[in-house]
C-alpha cells in the first residue's frame, strides 16, 4: 500500500497497520520553544501601522479524540469502510438552512483483507457538530442524502467523491489541498499523483479546482483550471511557469473582499506562495493576481512566474483563515524537516509573517504527524485543526487554546 504521503517515524517498532490508531504518547502537548518575539510592522503612509504578529508558540495543544480509525469513536470502518486515510481538509458548506462543515481526505484504505483493500482516491464526511471540545462526530451515511454523514456508494462504504479526468499518462492519486464554499456552491482545490518519491517527496501532473452543487455529494472538474507541474506533465496542456509553485492549495478569505489561495511545490520541501481572485471567479485562471514581494510588494495579473516566496520552505500541508481573536491571518503547516506543526501570523495576506512559531512537536508526538487543517468554527481562543498521523495513518482532532 502506498498512502498519501510518506512520513518516516522516528526509530522504533514498525508502523501498524493502517487502521488501528494509536494514542499519542502525550494527549497534552507543551512544546519546550520559547516564545517567538514580534515582529515590528511595515509603517506605510499614511495609514497607520497594522499590530505586529502575535505570538503564539508553546500554547497548550491537546489531542480532542480521533476522527477517523475503527477504534475512534466514529467507527468509520465498519460504519463507512475506512480503515486509513488521512488530510481531513474541513470547510464550512455555506448552507444557511443546514450548515454543516465538510471534510475531504486522501488516499483511502477499507478492509484490507479484500480484493484491492477497498482503496479509493478520496472521501468526504459531513458533520453539524459545534460541539468541538468533545471530537467531531458523523452521522450515518445514507444513500442519496447529500446531508448525511458521508456521500456512500453503499450503506457502509464512503463513494470515491472526485474522479480521474484521463488526462495524465500516469495517475496514482486524486488528493484534495484545500477547498472552500461561495453561497451553498463547493469548490476543492487538488493535485493529480504522477508518482511517490522518497519520503515527503512526490511529484504531481497538475493540480486542478473540482466543483461540487449538492454540498460534496457529485463532483465535476473545470478543466480549464489545470495547472500543469511541467511542461511534459500532461500530454497536449500547455505549461505556464511558476505553476508548479501552486500544486498544492491553501484557501482562505481575505478582510478586502478577494479570495485568497497559497500555494506550494509537489512534496513538503518547497516554499510559499500567494495568490488572489475575486471569489465569483474563483475556477478561472485569467483572473488570478499572484504576490511579488520585490520592490516593496505589488500583485502581478495572470503571471504565476512573477510569484515571489511569502517564506522559505521546507513547507508540507497548509491551512489558512483570518483569526478574529488574534485579529491576525493565521497559517498553519508543518516543517518538512523537523515534522513540527508550525504556525505563522500576519496583518495581511501578504505579510509581513512572523516566523515560525511551533505548536506540536514531532519528538512529543512520535509517528509522523503532517497535514494541520484548521476547522471553520474555531472561535475565540480555541483553535481546533485535524491533524495527520503517519504511523496510525488516520486523523486526528487537536485543539490550541491561544495566548
Amino acid at each position: 500500500m502506498q498512502p498519501q504521503a510518506g512520513v518516516v517515524p522516528p526509530p522504533g517498532p514498525n508502523p501498524p497497520t493502517p487502521g488501528f490508531p494509536q494514542t499519542p504518547n502525550a494527549t497534552q502537548l507543551q512544546p519546550n520553544a520559547a516564545p517567538v518575539p514580534p515582529q515590528p510592522a511595515p509603517q506605510p503612509a499614511p495609514q497607520p501601522a497594522p499590530p505586529p504578529p502575535a505570538s503564539i508558540a508553546g500554547a497548550p495543544t491537546s489531542l480532542v479524540d480521533w476522527v477517523t480509525g475503527p477504534n475512534g469513536p466514529n467507527k468509520t470502518l465498519q460504519r463507512f469502510g475506512i480503515s486509513g486515510t488521512d488530510l481531513g481538509i474541513v470547510w464550512d458548506n455555506g448552507d444557511p438552512a443546514n450548515r454543516q462543515a465538510l471534510m475531504a481526505f486522501g488516499d483511502t484504505f477499507g478492509y484490507c483483507r479484500v480484493r484491492g483493500q477497498e482503496w479509493r482516491y478520496n472521501v468526504l464526511f459531513r458533520s453539524s457538530d459545534h460541539d468541538l471540545a468533545h471530537g467531531i462526530h458523523i452521522a450515518d451515511g445514507v444513500p442519496n442524502d447529500r446531508y448525511s454523514g458521508s456521500p456512500v456508494w453503499t450503506n457502509g462504504l464512503s463513494k470515491q467523491v472526485v474522479n480521474t479526468i484521463h488526462k495524465a499518462a500516469h495517475e496514482t492519486g486524486i488528493i484534495p489541498t484545500s477547498a472552500i464554499s461561495m453561497g451553498r456552491t463547493q469548490y476543492m482545490n487538488y493535485m493529480s499523483i504522477q508518482r511517490w518519491g522518497r519520503d515527503g517527496e512526490w511529484t504531481t501532473n497538475y493540480s486542478a479546482i473540482a466543483r461540487s452543487l449538492d454540498n460534496g455529494q457529485n463532483w465535476g472538474i473545470y478543466p480549464g483550471s489545470m495547472r500543469t507541474a511541467s511542461a511534459d506533465a500532461v500530454p497536449g496542456v500547455g505549461f505556464t511557469p511558476g505553476n508548479e509553485n501552486f500544486q498544492m492549495g491553501a484557501f482562505m478569505r481575505g478582510n478586502d473582499g478577494y479570495l485568497y489561495s497559497f500555494g506550494t511545490p509537489s512534496g513538503r520541501g518547497g516554499a510559499a506562495f500567494l495568490s488572489r481572485v475575486p471569489p465569483n471567479q474563483l475556477p478561472d485562471l485569467t483572473k488570478y493576481q499572484y504576490w511579488n514581494g520585490d520592490n516593496g510588494g505589488r500583485w502581478v495579473p495572470n503571471n504565476p512566474g512573477a510569484a515571489t516566496p511569502l517564506w522559505p520552505g521546507p513547507v508540507g500541508e497548509m491551512s489558512a483563515q483570518y483569526n478574529s481573536y488574534l485579529k491576525q491571518y493565521l497559517v498553519l503547516y508543518t516543517n518538512g524537516g523537523s515534522n513540527d506543526v508550525v504556525a505563522r501570523t500576519a496583518p495581511a495576506p501578504q505579510g509581513p509573517w512572523s516566523p515560525e512559531q511551533p505548536l506540536v512537536s514531532s519528538f512529543q508526538m512520535p509517528g509522523g504527524i503532517y497535514a494541520p487543517m484548521i476547522h471553520p468554527w474555531s472561535s475565540g481562543r480555541d483553535l481546533y485543526f485535524n491533524l495527520s498521523l503517519w504511523s496510525a495513518y488516520d486523523v486526528m482532532l487537536m485543539h490550541t487554546v491561544l495566548p
